[in-house]
């Protein structure tokens, strides 16, 4: 070797792999055999050229890399079948760094591409292409070294996938040191808490706790240095603005390379929601327990109260009262269980005894919502009052006529008349009749209010009165909703 030789830019090779490569260049250029054993024996795929382009030397690992066995002083540029840019375009031979590193005479450094074999399998690589020259500065070839990074690939993809989960994930995943201090924060931590990122990066996670709760993040911090994992522990946090959320806690430790634990990983899920629909279906489950135990306590003691001298006559009763309360739960269906329309449960009651006349009553009050425990009473007596119509009274002639009205004001008594007219003539009755008897009795008792009979000859004026529990919905000019001539079949 009379001529030192000396490689071009070569400040940017840094690893001792590189560095030997460079030094060796030189006499890998020249055909000395102890350096061209040396680099054979190296796994990295390395290969030379003459001043143009064409391939003097590979090592084994540069024929595994292409596939193929160039021929030397033929093959120019790169010994790969076909070459792309990592994007899918297709990288000519002679653009392709080495190329570009011969003819521009300088090391081409930090460009990807990759390498396609003749079976079709695709590589991507670095490529680290060097000129050479002599000690007398002329450029005699170049050197390149070719890095396999398809496992570096595979993990910036699966990086960069995990990232891309992570970032649209509704819930919140947030990372922490063994000291609690938040170390990442995605969208769904922002959405649920409403710290931006840069906000509570660099925080104690103990901000997203109320005060009461700290020692349980502690407990948290404690398990997780001990190796242990944490699944759907539920708890409570704290917003940004202070309100407090529900939340499903999944914490696992975070370890390094080595095995250490280093922090912890944390899945937060926002169960507000779930734990309110929990609570609305243990309420509504306790509160149809509590109507269902009402509502066969009222049939039991309507079977119970009602007689008759045939066994007809009391089957006949029965099913009156109980479709009674039928018809006024339709009602509680419709408010959600909240209570009944007063106007609505007259109409309920009178419907089944005036589908015939359209102008058989006249029905009118303020709009009132009454509680479930009163509807039922008032459906009761209402129907019994319709009952007792249809066979002795008004509703029994064909010109008989009922008016039904009541007054009432939020949180205040609550008033309600009965007046039949136009049917038989009414003479006061010389003893209270059992149906009478338990009208004025569930008023009595179920109320705590009155019932007033007038047998007055024209025909019977019934008076109700009790505490009102019910609410003033909508109040007309007046205090009436005019309703003359009130068609009860719709």
């Amino acid at each position: 070797m009379s001529d030192e030789i000396t490689l071009g830019n070569i400040s940017s090779l840094s690893s001792p792999a590189t560095d030997l490569i460079a030094r060796a260049a030189g006499p890998l250029i020249e055909g000395d055999y102890f350096f061209r054993e040396l680099i054979n024996a190296l796994p990295a795929a390395v290969y030379t050229t003459d001043p143009y382009g064409r391939i003097t030397y590979y090592n084994e690992a540069a024929a595994a890399f292409w596939g193929c066995w160039p021929e030397l002083g033929k093959s120019d540029w790169c010994g790969s079948w076909k070459l792309f840019w990592p994007d899918g375009r297709v990288l000519p031979h002679d653009q392709c760094p080495m190329a570009v590193a011969v003819k521009e005479q300088q090391a081409i450094r930090g460009v990807e591409a990759v390498a396609e074999r003749a079976d079709g399998t695709r590589v991507p690589f670095l490529p680290f292409p060097t000129p050479i020259f002599n000690a007398s500065g002329v450029f005699v070839g170049a050197v390149n070294m070719l890095v396999d990074i398809t496992e570096r690939k595979r993990a910036e993809e699966a990086t960069q996938r995990l990232a891309a989960i992570v970032d649209s994930s509704d819930d919140a995943i947030v990372s922490k040191d063994l000291d609690g201090i938040i170390t990442s924060w995605n969208k769904g931590a922002e959405r649920i808490f409403g710290y931006m990122a840069e906000e509570i990066i660099g925080k104690s996670v103990k901000v997203l706790i109320p005060s009461e709760y700290h020692a349980e993040e502690d407990t948290i911090l404690e398990r997780i240095r001990r190796g242990q994992r944490i699944d759907h522990y539920e708890t409570i946090r704290q917003r940004k603005h202070g309100s407090l959320i529900n939340i499903s806690l999944t914490v696992s430790p975070v370890r390094n390379l080595q095995g250490k634990i280093i922090g912890a990983s944390k899945i937060a899920r926002d169960i507000t929601e779930r734990k309110r629909s929990e609570a609305q279906i243990s309420l509504l489950a306790r509160e149809a327990e509590h109507r269902t135990k009402n509502i066969l306590a009222a049939v039991q003691a309507t079977v119970h109260l009602t007689q008759s001298e045939t066994t007809d006559g009391l089957k006949s009763a029965i099913e009156g009262r109980i479709q009674a309360f039928a018809n006024v739960h339709e009602l509680f269906v419709q408010s959600r269980w909240e209570g009944a329309h007063l106007c609505d449960l007259v109409t309920s009651q009178l419907a089944p005894y005036c589908q015939d006349v359209e102008t058989r009553a006249r029905i009118e009050g303020p709009d009132l919502l009454l509680e479930p425990y009163a509807a039922q009473t008032i459906a009761v007596t209402l129907h019994e009052l319709a009952t007792n119509a249809a066979k002795y009274g008004a509703l029994s002639a064909p010109d008989g006529r009922v008016h039904v009205c009541w007054s009432g004001v939020e949180k205040g008594p609550l008033f309600l008349r009965w007046t039949e007219t136009g049917g038989p003539r009414v003479t006061s009755p010389t003893r209270k009749g059992f149906g009478t008897r338990v009208m004025e009795r569930m008023i009595r008792d179920q109320l705590k209010g009155k019932m007033v009979f007038h047998w007055r000859a024209g025909g019977l004026e019934c008076e109700i009165s009790y505490p009102q529990r019910s609410r003033n919905l909508h109040q007309q000019p007046g205090g009436l909703v005019p309703s003359s001539g009130f068609d009860l079949r719709h």
